[in-house]
Protein backbone atom coordinates (compact mmCIF):
# COMPACT_ATOMS: atom_id res chain seq x y z
CA UNK A 1 0.00 0.00 0.00
CA UNK A 2 1.01 3.49 -0.70
CA UNK A 3 2.10 6.07 1.49
CA UNK A 4 1.33 9.18 1.99
CA UNK A 5 5.00 9.88 1.22
CA UNK A 6 5.46 7.78 -1.71
CA UNK A 7 5.10 9.02 -5.31
CA UNK A 8 1.49 8.61 -6.42
CA UNK A 9 -0.22 9.65 -9.60
CA UNK A 10 -3.23 10.65 -9.10
CA UNK A 11 -5.96 9.32 -11.58
CA UNK A 12 -7.76 12.39 -12.49
CA UNK A 13 -10.13 12.99 -16.38
CA UNK A 14 -8.30 14.46 -19.11
CA UNK A 15 -10.47 17.23 -19.14
CA UNK A 16 -8.94 20.51 -19.88
CA UNK A 17 -7.57 22.41 -16.17
CA UNK A 18 -7.42 18.63 -14.37
CA UNK A 19 -4.41 17.92 -13.00
CA UNK A 20 -1.79 15.26 -12.71
CA UNK A 21 0.76 14.72 -9.94
CA UNK A 22 4.44 12.39 -10.29
CA UNK A 23 6.97 12.98 -8.15
CA UNK A 24 5.33 15.64 -6.33
CA UNK A 25 5.18 17.87 -9.58
CA UNK A 26 1.79 19.22 -10.47
CA UNK A 27 1.25 19.00 -14.37
CA UNK A 28 -1.68 19.53 -16.38
CA UNK A 29 -3.67 17.28 -18.02
CA UNK A 30 -2.83 18.62 -21.57
CA UNK A 31 1.08 17.68 -20.42
CA UNK A 32 0.14 14.61 -19.31
CA UNK A 33 -2.17 13.66 -22.62
CA UNK A 34 0.54 11.47 -23.98
CA UNK A 35 1.63 9.34 -21.53
CA UNK A 36 0.15 6.66 -18.87
CA UNK A 37 1.71 4.02 -16.10
CA UNK A 38 2.36 1.03 -15.69
CA UNK A 39 4.04 1.21 -12.37
CA UNK A 40 2.42 3.51 -10.01
CA UNK A 41 4.53 2.57 -7.20
CA UNK A 42 7.55 4.25 -8.50
CA UNK A 43 6.18 6.64 -10.47
CA UNK A 44 6.93 5.86 -13.55
CA UNK A 45 5.30 6.45 -16.91
CA UNK A 46 5.58 4.67 -20.20
CA UNK A 47 4.71 6.79 -23.52
CA UNK A 48 1.62 5.45 -25.12
CA UNK A 49 -0.20 8.34 -27.27
CA UNK A 50 -3.56 9.46 -26.53
CA UNK A 51 -3.80 11.57 -29.62
CA UNK A 52 -6.09 11.46 -32.71
CA UNK A 53 -4.42 10.23 -36.05
CA UNK A 54 -4.07 13.32 -38.39
CA UNK A 55 -7.53 13.91 -40.62
CA UNK A 56 -7.64 12.96 -43.95
CA UNK A 57 -7.78 15.18 -46.71
CA UNK A 58 -9.42 14.55 -49.89
CA UNK A 59 -9.04 17.56 -52.42
CA UNK A 60 -11.34 18.57 -54.70
CA UNK A 61 -10.46 16.27 -58.07
CA UNK A 62 -10.98 13.77 -55.48
CA UNK A 63 -14.53 14.86 -54.68
CA UNK A 64 -15.75 15.55 -57.49
CA UNK A 65 -14.42 12.31 -59.90
CA UNK A 66 -16.09 9.73 -56.83
CA UNK A 67 -19.42 11.65 -55.52
CA UNK A 68 -22.97 11.72 -57.56
CA UNK A 69 -26.05 13.64 -56.69
CA UNK A 70 -27.33 10.16 -57.60
CA UNK A 71 -24.93 8.82 -53.85
CA UNK A 72 -26.47 11.49 -51.69
CA UNK A 73 -30.38 11.09 -52.96
CA UNK A 74 -30.91 8.59 -50.31
CA UNK A 75 -29.17 9.56 -47.35
CA UNK A 76 -30.73 13.13 -47.96
CA UNK A 77 -34.36 11.88 -47.87
CA UNK A 78 -33.67 10.28 -45.10
CA UNK A 79 -31.82 13.04 -43.19
CA UNK A 80 -35.42 14.85 -43.78
CA UNK A 81 -37.86 12.17 -42.16
CA UNK A 82 -35.33 12.39 -39.28
CA UNK A 83 -35.53 16.13 -39.19
CA UNK A 84 -39.16 16.58 -39.25
CA UNK A 85 -39.12 13.96 -36.14
CA UNK A 86 -37.09 16.08 -34.05
CA UNK A 87 -33.83 13.54 -34.53
CA UNK A 88 -31.59 15.96 -36.13
CA UNK A 89 -29.38 18.48 -34.20
CA UNK A 90 -29.22 21.41 -36.39
CA UNK A 91 -28.40 25.06 -35.22
CA UNK A 92 -28.99 28.13 -36.89
CA UNK A 93 -26.41 29.07 -39.61
CA UNK A 94 -23.60 31.46 -38.80
CA UNK A 95 -23.04 34.09 -41.47
CA UNK A 96 -19.94 36.22 -41.38
CA UNK A 97 -20.27 39.23 -44.06
CA UNK A 98 -17.37 40.47 -45.58
CA UNK A 99 -17.39 43.51 -46.66
CA UNK A 100 -15.51 44.92 -49.69
CA UNK A 101 -12.20 46.93 -48.53
CA UNK A 102 -9.30 47.62 -50.05
CA UNK A 103 -7.33 44.40 -48.03
CA UNK A 104 -11.02 41.96 -48.64
CA UNK A 105 -13.86 40.89 -49.89
CA UNK A 106 -16.64 41.05 -50.83
CA UNK A 107 -18.11 37.92 -50.19
CA UNK A 108 -20.01 36.24 -47.40
CA UNK A 109 -18.81 32.52 -45.59
CA UNK A 110 -21.83 30.41 -43.68
CA UNK A 111 -21.70 27.88 -41.68
CA UNK A 112 -23.88 25.05 -40.74
CA UNK A 113 -23.70 22.04 -39.36
CA UNK A 114 -25.63 18.73 -38.23
CA UNK A 115 -25.89 15.61 -36.95
CA UNK A 116 -28.46 13.13 -37.52
CA UNK A 117 -29.40 10.73 -34.43
CA UNK A 118 -27.47 7.50 -34.59
CA UNK A 119 -25.00 7.94 -37.46
CA UNK A 120 -21.62 7.33 -37.31
CA UNK A 121 -20.45 11.23 -38.06
CA UNK A 122 -21.30 14.84 -37.81
CA UNK A 123 -20.44 17.19 -39.95
CA UNK A 124 -19.39 20.69 -39.73
CA UNK A 125 -19.07 23.22 -42.99
CA UNK A 126 -17.78 26.51 -43.89
CA UNK A 127 -18.78 27.37 -47.27
CA UNK A 128 -17.39 30.92 -48.91
CA UNK A 129 -19.42 32.48 -51.05
CA UNK A 130 -19.57 35.50 -53.56
CA UNK A 131 -16.22 36.24 -53.80
CA UNK A 132 -16.62 38.02 -57.40
CA UNK A 133 -13.95 39.83 -57.37
CA UNK A 134 -11.63 36.30 -57.76
CA UNK A 135 -13.09 36.05 -61.02
CA UNK A 136 -10.24 38.92 -61.79
CA UNK A 137 -7.94 36.54 -60.20
CA UNK A 138 -9.02 33.83 -62.59
CA UNK A 139 -10.05 32.10 -59.54
CA UNK A 140 -14.19 30.65 -58.75
CA UNK A 141 -16.05 32.85 -56.33
CA UNK A 142 -16.59 30.25 -54.10
CA UNK A 143 -14.80 27.97 -51.97
CA UNK A 144 -15.31 25.65 -48.72
CA UNK A 145 -14.50 22.89 -47.03
CA UNK A 146 -16.57 19.88 -45.06
CA UNK A 147 -14.96 18.78 -41.63
CA UNK A 148 -16.28 15.02 -41.35
CA UNK A 149 -16.02 13.79 -37.28
CA UNK A 150 -16.47 10.21 -35.79
CA UNK A 151 -19.58 10.68 -33.75
CA UNK A 152 -18.47 8.24 -31.03
CA UNK A 153 -15.27 10.22 -30.32
CA UNK A 154 -16.01 13.25 -31.78
CA UNK A 155 -12.04 12.87 -33.60
CA UNK A 156 -12.13 15.01 -36.95
CA UNK A 157 -12.09 11.93 -39.62
CA UNK A 158 -11.94 14.12 -42.93
CA UNK A 159 -11.44 17.46 -44.38
CA UNK A 160 -13.24 17.63 -47.58
CA UNK A 161 -11.90 20.36 -49.73
CA UNK A 162 -15.21 20.45 -51.73
CA UNK A 163 -14.87 24.39 -53.30
CA UNK A 164 -19.12 23.98 -52.94
CA UNK A 165 -19.02 20.56 -54.79
CA UNK A 166 -20.61 18.57 -51.96
CA UNK A 167 -22.97 21.95 -51.30
CA UNK A 168 -24.27 21.57 -54.56
CA UNK A 169 -24.47 17.67 -54.45
CA UNK A 170 -26.61 17.65 -51.19
CA UNK A 171 -28.47 20.79 -52.37
CA UNK A 172 -29.38 19.03 -55.90
CA UNK A 173 -30.44 15.43 -53.59
CA UNK A 174 -33.10 18.09 -51.76
CA UNK A 175 -34.05 19.48 -55.10
CA UNK A 176 -34.74 15.48 -56.22
CA UNK A 177 -36.27 14.85 -52.75
CA UNK A 178 -38.87 18.12 -53.33
CA UNK A 179 -39.59 16.35 -56.76
CA UNK A 180 -40.29 13.10 -55.56
CA UNK A 181 -42.94 14.34 -53.32
CA UNK A 182 -44.51 17.30 -55.46
CA UNK A 183 -44.81 16.69 -59.33
CA UNK A 184 -46.79 13.47 -61.46
CA UNK A 185 -44.72 10.35 -62.17
CA UNK A 186 -44.98 11.76 -65.70
CA UNK A 187 -44.67 14.44 -68.45
CA UNK A 188 -43.10 16.81 -66.96
CA UNK A 189 -41.56 19.81 -68.21
CA UNK A 190 -39.18 21.27 -66.11
CA UNK A 191 -37.27 24.72 -66.48
CA UNK A 192 -34.61 25.90 -64.97
CA UNK A 193 -33.71 29.29 -64.29
CA UNK A 194 -30.19 30.00 -63.71
CA UNK A 195 -27.94 27.82 -65.36
CA UNK A 196 -24.57 27.14 -63.30
CA UNK A 197 -23.57 24.53 -61.14
CA UNK A 198 -26.53 24.06 -58.86
CA UNK A 199 -29.13 23.87 -61.80
CA UNK A 200 -26.28 21.01 -63.07
CA UNK A 201 -27.05 19.01 -60.04
CA UNK A 202 -30.74 19.80 -59.57
CA UNK A 203 -31.10 18.40 -63.93
CA UNK A 204 -29.08 15.32 -62.82
CA UNK A 205 -30.91 14.66 -59.59
CA UNK A 206 -34.77 15.24 -61.24
CA UNK A 207 -33.53 12.52 -63.76
CA UNK A 208 -32.73 10.52 -60.91
CA UNK A 209 -36.29 10.46 -59.90
CA UNK A 210 -38.47 11.57 -63.26
CA UNK A 211 -36.19 9.74 -65.46
CA UNK A 212 -38.37 11.08 -68.67
CA UNK A 213 -38.61 15.33 -68.72
CA UNK A 214 -38.31 17.80 -71.23
CA UNK A 215 -36.30 20.56 -69.81
CA UNK A 216 -36.63 24.48 -71.00
CA UNK A 217 -33.13 26.11 -69.63
CA UNK A 218 -33.48 30.18 -69.31
CA UNK A 219 -30.60 32.87 -67.13
CA UNK A 220 -28.60 35.79 -67.83
CA UNK A 221 -25.70 33.95 -68.61
CA UNK A 222 -24.69 30.08 -69.76
CA UNK A 223 -28.29 28.69 -70.74
CA UNK A 224 -26.87 27.58 -74.24
CA UNK A 225 -24.14 25.39 -72.73
CA UNK A 226 -26.31 24.39 -70.12
CA UNK A 227 -29.09 23.05 -72.67
CA UNK A 228 -26.57 21.28 -74.45
CA UNK A 229 -24.56 19.90 -71.60
CA UNK A 230 -27.52 18.39 -69.83
CA UNK A 231 -29.08 17.05 -73.33
CA UNK A 232 -26.11 15.01 -73.86
CA UNK A 233 -25.46 13.73 -70.45
CA UNK A 234 -28.98 12.88 -69.97
CA UNK A 235 -30.26 12.11 -73.36
CA UNK A 236 -33.28 13.71 -72.58
CA UNK A 237 -34.12 16.87 -74.69
CA UNK A 238 -33.24 20.17 -73.45
CA UNK A 239 -34.31 23.77 -75.62
CA UNK A 240 -33.68 27.57 -74.65
CA UNK A 241 -36.49 29.92 -73.57
CA UNK A 242 -36.84 33.14 -74.68
CA UNK A 243 -37.28 34.63 -71.44
CA UNK A 244 -38.30 33.59 -67.86
CA UNK A 245 -42.17 33.85 -68.66
CA UNK A 246 -41.71 32.29 -71.77
CA UNK A 247 -40.10 29.12 -69.29
CA UNK A 248 -42.81 29.08 -66.91
CA UNK A 249 -45.40 28.91 -69.56
CA UNK A 250 -43.45 25.64 -70.79
CA UNK A 251 -42.91 24.18 -67.96
CA UNK A 252 -45.37 23.06 -64.64
CA UNK A 253 -42.05 22.21 -62.94
CA UNK A 254 -39.72 25.24 -62.09
CA UNK A 255 -36.26 24.70 -60.81
CA UNK A 256 -34.78 28.68 -59.78
CA UNK A 257 -31.08 28.74 -58.70
CA UNK A 258 -29.96 32.49 -59.16
CA UNK A 259 -28.07 34.93 -57.24
CA UNK A 260 -31.84 36.31 -55.48
CA UNK A 261 -30.46 39.70 -56.49
CA UNK A 262 -34.34 39.78 -58.10
CA UNK A 263 -37.52 38.05 -58.19
CA UNK A 264 -37.92 35.91 -60.99
CA UNK A 265 -41.42 34.66 -61.70
CA UNK A 266 -44.87 36.22 -61.39
CA UNK A 267 -48.08 34.81 -60.68
CA UNK A 268 -49.74 35.36 -63.75
CA UNK A 269 -46.83 33.65 -65.61
CA UNK A 270 -47.80 30.26 -63.58
CA UNK A 271 -49.47 27.51 -65.38
CA UNK A 272 -51.92 25.62 -62.12
CA UNK A 273 -50.38 22.73 -60.97
CA UNK A 274 -47.07 24.38 -61.48
CA UNK A 275 -44.18 23.38 -58.67
CA UNK A 276 -41.74 25.93 -58.13
CA UNK A 277 -38.43 24.33 -56.28
CA UNK A 278 -36.57 27.44 -55.02
CA UNK A 279 -32.80 27.43 -53.94
CA UNK A 280 -31.51 30.91 -54.28
CA UNK A 281 -32.34 32.19 -50.59
CA UNK A 282 -29.97 31.58 -48.10
CA UNK A 283 -29.61 35.67 -46.67
CA UNK A 284 -32.01 37.95 -45.62
CA UNK A 285 -31.18 40.12 -48.70
CA UNK A 286 -32.23 37.40 -51.15
CA UNK A 287 -35.87 36.61 -52.73
CA UNK A 288 -36.63 34.99 -55.37
CA UNK A 289 -40.08 34.36 -55.43
CA UNK A 290 -42.54 37.47 -55.01
CA UNK A 291 -44.95 38.15 -51.73
CA UNK A 292 -48.18 37.10 -53.46
CA UNK A 293 -46.75 33.89 -55.47
CA UNK A 294 -45.76 32.46 -52.12
CA UNK A 295 -49.14 33.59 -50.62
CA UNK A 296 -50.71 32.07 -52.99
CA UNK A 297 -49.27 28.71 -53.20
CA UNK A 298 -48.75 25.21 -50.96
CA UNK A 299 -46.03 26.49 -49.25
CA UNK A 300 -43.26 23.44 -47.87
CA UNK A 301 -40.07 24.75 -45.95
CA UNK A 302 -36.59 22.68 -45.89
CA UNK A 303 -36.79 24.25 -42.61
CA UNK A 304 -39.30 27.04 -40.78
CA UNK A 305 -36.99 28.40 -38.53
CA UNK A 306 -34.52 29.15 -41.41
CA UNK A 307 -36.87 29.69 -44.49
CA UNK A 308 -38.90 32.54 -41.91
CA UNK A 309 -35.45 34.16 -41.19
CA UNK A 310 -33.21 33.65 -44.47
CA UNK A 311 -35.54 32.08 -47.23
CA UNK A 312 -38.30 32.86 -49.41
CA UNK A 313 -40.73 32.75 -46.06
CA UNK A 314 -39.12 36.08 -44.76
CA UNK A 315 -40.52 38.29 -47.58
CA UNK A 316 -43.98 37.44 -47.09
CA UNK A 317 -43.52 37.44 -43.00
CA UNK A 318 -41.98 41.06 -43.39
CA UNK A 319 -44.89 42.25 -45.83
CA UNK A 320 -47.26 40.62 -42.94
CA UNK A 321 -48.95 38.35 -45.47
CA UNK A 322 -48.02 35.29 -43.87
CA UNK A 323 -46.59 33.82 -41.15
CA UNK A 324 -45.84 30.72 -39.94
CA UNK A 325 -48.87 29.52 -39.36
CA UNK A 326 -49.50 29.63 -42.96
CA UNK A 327 -46.44 26.86 -43.87
CA UNK A 328 -48.46 23.82 -44.86
CA UNK A 329 -45.56 21.11 -43.96
CA UNK A 330 -41.39 20.92 -43.83
CA UNK A 331 -39.44 18.58 -46.56
CA UNK A 332 -39.80 16.02 -43.91
CA UNK A 333 -42.99 15.47 -43.26
CA UNK A 334 -43.52 14.87 -46.88
CA UNK A 335 -40.87 12.05 -46.48
CA UNK A 336 -42.99 10.88 -43.31
CA UNK A 337 -45.94 10.67 -45.04
CA UNK A 338 -48.05 14.09 -45.38
CA UNK A 339 -49.38 13.91 -48.87
CA UNK A 340 -47.38 16.25 -51.11
CA UNK A 341 -49.11 17.42 -54.67
CA UNK A 342 -52.97 16.28 -54.32
CA UNK A 343 -54.46 18.36 -57.30
CA UNK A 344 -53.98 21.72 -59.47
CA UNK A 345 -52.30 23.70 -57.13
CA UNK A 346 -49.19 25.54 -57.25
CA UNK A 347 -46.27 24.16 -54.31
CA UNK A 348 -43.34 26.50 -53.73
CA UNK A 349 -40.78 24.60 -51.84
CA UNK A 350 -38.01 26.78 -50.13
CA UNK A 351 -34.84 25.21 -50.01
CA UNK A 352 -32.17 27.19 -47.97
CA UNK A 353 -30.22 23.80 -47.26
CA UNK A 354 -29.73 22.56 -43.73
CA UNK A 355 -27.47 20.84 -41.82
CA UNK A 356 -29.08 17.89 -41.91
CA UNK A 357 -28.73 17.62 -45.64
CA UNK A 358 -24.60 18.48 -44.79
CA UNK A 359 -24.29 15.46 -42.31
CA UNK A 360 -25.80 13.49 -44.82
CA UNK A 361 -23.36 14.19 -47.84
CA UNK A 362 -20.82 14.13 -45.29
CA UNK A 363 -21.53 10.66 -43.82
CA UNK A 364 -21.83 9.30 -47.99
CA UNK A 365 -18.68 11.10 -48.95
CA UNK A 366 -17.05 9.16 -45.99
CA UNK A 367 -17.89 5.92 -46.57
CA UNK A 368 -17.15 6.12 -50.38
CA UNK A 369 -13.76 8.37 -50.13
CA UNK A 370 -12.16 6.52 -47.20
CA UNK A 371 -12.38 3.44 -49.01
CA UNK A 372 -10.42 4.73 -52.54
Amino acid sequence: MLSSSSSILKTVSLRSGRNWIRHGTVTTAAAAATATTTNIRHGTFIKRTFSFPAPKLFDYDTIVKNLKVEDAIESVEQAFGALSKGKVDVPMPMHIGIEESAEAGPGDCHIKGGYVFGAKTFTVKLACVSFYKNLERGLPPGSGVFVIVDAATGAPLAICQENRAMTDLRTGAAGAVAMKYTTPLEGNTIGFIGCGAIARNMARAAAAVRPQFQGVAYGLAGADEFAAQMSEELGLPFTVAESAKDLCAQSNVIFTQTTGANTVVELDWLKPGTTIIASGSDQPTKQEIPNNVLKASKYIADLVKQTSKVGELRGPIQAGIMTEEDVYAELGDLVNGKPGREGDELIVVDLTGTGAQDAAIGQVAWEKLNNI
